[in-house]
């Protein structure tokens, strides 16, 4: 018996001894590594949608769903008939105006001053020859020599000379004067409306043409060739890539830990082992729920906030939507000139401003 209990006690000890190894090796795995944060969330969906100023039909579509987009690039065209009609009245009308105006600014011409002064020297003679009549069949009608009739046939081609002498007279001072100031004006105002109309026409014109409003690659392709559109109907859904952020949460009682500009690595199911650098870009001031009136040490744990984490995405590895975790060292330098953007990422995928 003595010699069972000799060989028992050692093999029970050694027993405890694998037992503690396997639950501290246990404890070590599942125990949370104080030095470093991990996240869970998504790779942000963004999107833009791409559509035309004006209605109109769609004559040519540039794109399929799939493909890449830059800023500017011109992707798809209305019919242009009914807007060049359009123009091409709007500048007819402008030079119009144009014209008008420079006609009342130029004054009149030399040969209308001279014109207006003939015709009123003309009319003076008459003006003068009238009046002499007049004059004289006045004298000679009481001594009977000249007949009332003739008195007054004299006395009314008087006055009719003399009021066209008078017009005469006021349209050469006009035309020495010159337009007025107030007719200037009205044909200068006339002329920038109609120049602010054939601009308006112009943008139209050239807003049957559409282009990006910002680089992506096309998601949906909503509308095709034929199709009529308006600005309220999209043509193109553009899924926006750059920059790429992951949505993240971090627990309140971890928000003390991190800080705007701190590196990260970011990493999804999709490519094991493949590490994205990435850097803290945002932190929401606001906790995501509301916190209640009295709250406990646990309920102050639940609440979260959210952070984006820029990655570096320079193969297009990360698609929007995915599912990505981010783990960050908690014992970097933790200052103002932490790492962003371009140091991270060598000027890929910055932040846009």
């Amino acid at each position: 018996m003595a010699s069972k209990r000799k060989y028992i006690v050692p093999i029970i000890a050694i027993i405890l001894v694998v037992l503690l190894g396997i639950g501290a090796y246990l404890h070590w795995r599942t125990a949370p590594n104080a030095a470093r944060l991990t996240l869970y969330g998504n790779v942000d969906i963004r999107e833009v949608n791409a559509a035309f100023y004006d209605s109109g039909r769609i004559n040519h579509m540039m794109l399929q769903e799939g493909d890449a987009v830059r800023k500017g690039q011109l992707i798809a065209t209305l019919d242009k008939s009914r807007f060049a009609d359009a123009l091409n009245s709007a500048n007819a009308q402008a030079s119009n105006q144009k014209e008008i105006l420079a006609a009342l600014l130029a004054g009149s011409r030399p040969e209308q001053i001279a014109q207006a002064k003939a015709q009123m020297d003309a009319l003076a003679a008459i003006y003068q020859n009238d009046a002499a009549n007049f004059s004289r069949y006045a004298s000679l009608a009481p001594g009977g020599a000249a007949t009332i009739q003739q008195r007054d046939d004299a006395r009314a081609a008087y006055l009719n000379a003399k009021q066209n002498y008078e017009a005469a007279k006021q349209a050469y001072i006009l035309a020495v004067k010159g337009p007025r100031d107030e007719d200037i004006a009205a044909a200068q105002a006339a002329y920038n409306a109609a120049k602010a109309n054939a601009a308006l026409a112009q943008q139209e014109y050239e807003d049957t043409e559409l282009h990006a409003p910002a680089s992506g690659v096309v998601e949906d392709r909503v509308q095709e060739p034929g199709d009529m559109t308006s600005p309220s109907t999209p043509v193109y859904i553009i899924a926006l890539t750059n920059p790429l952020w992951v949505r993240a949460y971090v627990p309140e009682s971890d928000l003390g830990r991190i800080q705007l500009g701190m590196t990260a690595n970011v990493s999804t199911d999709s490519y094991p082992g493949k590490i994205y650098r990435g850097w803290i870009g945002y932190i929401s001031p606001t906790a995501e729920f509301t916190p209640k009136t009295v709250e406990t040490p646990d309920l102050r744990a639940q609440l979260v906030y959210q952070v984006r984490v820029y990655a570096c995405n320079s193969q297009g590895q990360l698609q929007l939507g995915m599912p990505a975790t981010v783990t960050i060292d908690l014992a970097q330098n933790r200052t103002k000139d932490a790492a962003r953007g371009a140091d991270v990422c060598d000027g890929a995928n910055a932040p846009a401003n």
